[in-house]
């Protein structure tokens, strides 16, 4: 860990250095040290993601619009140019560096033992991108806000990122096409539990590993989201897409709970505007984007089959009954209900 931590923050050291090469037009790189622009508060969007994907833009699009404002200087690093790790950047996050992290509600949920909030990302529980948009201003975000603040880190906002599904070197049409199967899926509570219902064994590798691995038969397959599939040429190693959907997939937005602190009152009120705003504009741009992407997995020779939704449920309502990731009693319900679904 010490280790990691002085890697991550010469790392970090660099990256604010070199910056405005990966900043948009608000950086304000080129003024003389002790000009007005020290004076700004500075941070970094740090994510493994392409530059290409709705996340990726979604966090330069947060950095213009906090530029442009002048109280700030943030940059963009992504593509892992920080870290692959994501883990790694909201640990950073949590020790104070000033960095905002995409993460995700199973990621906290297990880095930092919150189990209610993989609610948010269950599978087949949220089914509708939309309610993301009123979810900081429930009691349960501001639970779940004291919790994560306690430990260092603020959750800002969700954003919608692409339903997951699962892209394999053979068919699957139904949950038993599974069986056995070595998929990458998510390396926490949330993937080993859709692990054990749908019956593959779950890999955890970083997304980098995914494409030589199946390439090497060492993996049958993955389950992920449209837009990285198709911006990673999923489509040259794997021939075949179950649209399962059984994900709805989020970039949960966290940042220092020392750097949210030391901002003025009214600024902080404008960073999170800002995050906020922007989460739901690319939400519905992430999803505006999906089907041509679904179109070109076709035009690449992928089959890509509309499962029986139904089957998928039910192989998997035995999580719930078993509490396999242990929420508080009512919970469902009263999401919903705070939602308003």
């Amino acid at each position: 860990m010490k280790f990691l931590k002085t890697t991550l923050c010469a790392a970090l050291g660099m990256a604010l250095a070199v910056g405005s090469v990966f900043a948009g037009g608000g950086a304000q790189s080129g003024q003389a040290a002790g000009s007005s622009s020290a004076k700004k508060i500075e941070l970094t969007f740090a994510g493994t993601e392409a530059a290409t994907t709705g996340q990726s833009r979604a966090m330069q699009a947060m950095a213009d619009k906090l530029n442009a404002d002048g109280r700030f200087n943030a940059k963009v690093l992504v593509n892992g140019a920080l870290s692959g790790d994501t883990d790694a950047l909201v640990t950073q996050a949590k020790m104070g560096v000033p960095l905002v992290v995409p993460s995700d509600p199973g990621r906290l949920a297990s880095q930092f033992n919150v189990p209610d909030l993989n609610i948010l990302m269950a599978p087949y529980v949220l089914t509708d991108r939309t309610v993301l948009a009123k979810l900081p201003d429930t009691a349960l975000f501001e639970e779940w806000q004291k919790q994560l603040e306690t430990q260092g880190i603020t959750f800002v906002a969700d954003m919608y990122n692409g339903f997951r599904s699962f892209y394999t070197t053979t068919p699957v049409n139904t949950v038993k096409d599974l069986s056995g199967l070595r998929i990458r899926g998510f390396g926490n509570n949330i993937g080993n539990a859709l692990a054990k219902y749908f019956g593959y064994a779950n890999i955890g590798i970083t997304w980098g590993e995914v494409l030589p691995g199946i390439q090497q038969k060492t993996l049958d397959g993955c389950e992920v989201q449209v837009a990285t599939a198709n911006g990673s040429a999923i489509f040259e190693v794997t021939k075949y897409l179950a649209l399962t959907k059984h994900y709805l997939l989020q970039s949960s937005f966290i940042c220092s709970a020392n750097l949210l602190k030391s901002m003025p009152a009214d600024v902080r009120d404008f960073f999170l505007k800002t995050v906020r705003e922007t989460a739901v504009e690319y939400s519905n741009i992430v999803a505006q984007e999906e089907e041509p992407f679904y179109q070109n997995m076709r035009d690449h020779g992928v089959t890509v089959t509309e499962v029986n939704m139904q089957e998928w449920e039910d192989a998997i309502a035995p999580l719930y009954t078993n509490n396999d990731l242990g929420f508080t009693v009512g919970l469902k319900d009263r999401l919903f209900k705070e939602l308003g679904l």
